[in-house]
């Protein structure tokens, strides 16, 4: 019997107002994991309305006790966390132990962000007048609309909604419908833990209904979007339009350098970590390998041995290296890509096809791939993938390493594997990505420092640590004059 999941509006879990449904299926086995309400700008006027009336209630709640029921929330998720990974495995296919990561991050950021309600630090400053003080203080947008992806459906959303939250906003929230369930758990732990009806509300459904009217509500005073940068882009045109500020965190063609000078085996571990990690359907995978030309070949043997060693399968499975992408339109622009790169000139050193593990004909796998003799102005070296696929460049020095990293549109991650510690600080300066690893790979940000972008990844702001606070506040200046008398600021007298 399919399970069937509903929208949380206004503190109730209700049906779409259409009555209609969708089903998200198993990407490894096809079978159906549950079945969710498909939603129209109806229940999202609902929702909005419902955010809007407890906003009133919930930004005069003090920041500390909004603190308290995340904490709460993190203790739920901590209680929860095996069979939410394994929701979150069975919905979009990521290993197990990857789900696990995911969920742990989002405990992460509910922890870190309820602290923040015992901080969220203003100023003071003296002011030009005698008798007169001087401070700013953090202020909630109001109604917040959240759109996130599928790839990490416990993580990103916490990345949004906590430090939302705990800054006194409220929330209409539209996760992926090809992750619905990890939503559906992160929101039902909220609830759990104390908070009021209204302040989240959670709407399933296509990104063209629910997100578009997430966005044109007027009630909705800011949008904080996770995915594409085509969707993002035009998000960000609508959004100027309507006056309202955005967030977006959009792509990344990260790239991994590996120097001469390298430990070898340790980068290895890093590219096959980084390029084939949750099948490459990370925006901050590492898709290029730029190799110094001392050690291209080994690498490049080192590489495809450990990819071809790969087990793909189910990730519910703990011998599972590789799981699913996630659905038919994804492995089919994974594949396209393939005769791209022999057009261009790219050699195919392994990979390259659609997999069929036994007992899972029908799942949507894709080998693990690795292209050699990638020039930086191919197609498979510019545009992002987004699946198992990796493109070995050829460098001959760490100046052309970094022209190269910096050479695509995006500007998310990149990684420089080095012994020496000068060269790792000029890589750290010149390269030109929101993230810099030395010694590790792509992936693996932690909650407590800024992430996100530059160019084409996103807009200027950041996601996580303190930096998300001034997505979801405006700051508010206040002069308190106790002078006793008119006091001209800038005014000669």
């Amino acid at each position: 019997m399919t399970l069937e999941y509903r929208n949380y509006i206004g503190g109730k879990w209700l049906d779409a107002r259409s009555g209609r449904r969708f089903e998200r299926e198993n990407p490894a086995t096809r079978e159906i994991t549950g079945s969710y309400p498909l939603s129209g700008p109806e229940d999202v006027q609902d929702a909005a309305c419902a955010a809007a009336e407890a906003q009133r209630a919930w930004r005069r709640i003090p920041a500390p006790r909004r603190g308290e029921i995340l904490f709460r929330a993190g203790e739920i998720l901590v209680r929860e966390k095996e069979r939410f990974a394994r929701d979150l495995t069975s919905e979009m296919g990521k290993v197990l132990k990857e789900a696990r990561g995911d969920v742990q991050e989002a405990i992460d950021m509910t922890y870190y962000m309820a602290g923040e309600g015992r901080r969220m630090f203003g100023q003071t400053t003296p002011s030009e007048l005698p008798d007169k003080f001087a401070m700013s203080v953090r202020a909630p947008v109001g109604v917040v609309g959240l759109i996130t992806p599928w790839n990490f459906p416990m993580a990103i959303p916490s990345w949004k909604i906590m430090p939302a939250l705990v800054t006194g906003n409220t929330v209409v929230f539209k996760p992926s419908q090809f992750a619905p369930k990890s939503s559906h758990n992160l929101i039902a732990a909220l609830e759990e833990a104390g908070l009021p009806p209204g302040v989240i509300n959670l709407v399933h459904g296509e990104g063209s209904s629910v997100g578009q009217a997430i966005i044109e509500h007027p009630s909705v005073a800011l949008v904080s979007f996770t995915g594409s940068n085509a969707v993002g882009k035009q998000i960000a045109v609508r959004c100027a339009e309507l006056g309202k500020p955005v967030s977006l965190e959009m792509g990344g063609k990260n790239a991994i350098t590996i120097l001469d000078d390298a430990d070898i085996p340790l980068a290895i571990d890093g590219v096959v970590w980084s390029a084939f990690g949750t099948t490459g359907q990370r925006c901050t995978a590492a898709s290029r390998v730029l190799v110094q030309s001392g050690v291209y070949d080994d690498v490049a043997t080192r590489l495809v041995d450990r990819a071809l060693k790969l087990r793909l399968g189910d990730g519910l499975e703990e011998a599972t290296d590789v799981g699913p992408v996630v659905n038919p339109p994804a492995l089919e622009k994974i594949a396209s890509y393939i005769p791209v790169g022999h057009s261009e000139g790219a050699k195919l050193a392994c990979g390259g096809e659609r997999a069929h593990p036994t007992g899972l004909e029908r799942g949507y796998f894709f080998q693990p791939t690795v292209f050699t003799g990638v020039m930086p102005s191919m197609r498979i070296a510019q545009e992002e993938i987004f699946g198992p696929v990796t493109a070995l460049i050829r460098v001959e020095s760490l100046d052309e390493a970094i022209e190269v990293n910096n050479g695509v549109m995006y500007g998310l991650s990149s990684s420089i594997y080095t012994r020496d510690v000068n060269r790792a600080f000029r890589a750290v300066e010149g390269l030109d990505t929101g993230l810099v690893y030395v010694n590790a790979g792509t992936i693996g940000a932690e909650v407590h420092l800024p992430f996100g972008g530059t160019r084409g990844t996103g807009n200027g702001h950041r996601e996580a640590g303190i930096a998300a606070l001034e997505t979801f506040t405006e700051w508010k200046s206040v002069y308190v004059d106790y002078s006793g008398k008119l006091q001209k600021a800038q005014i000669d007298v």
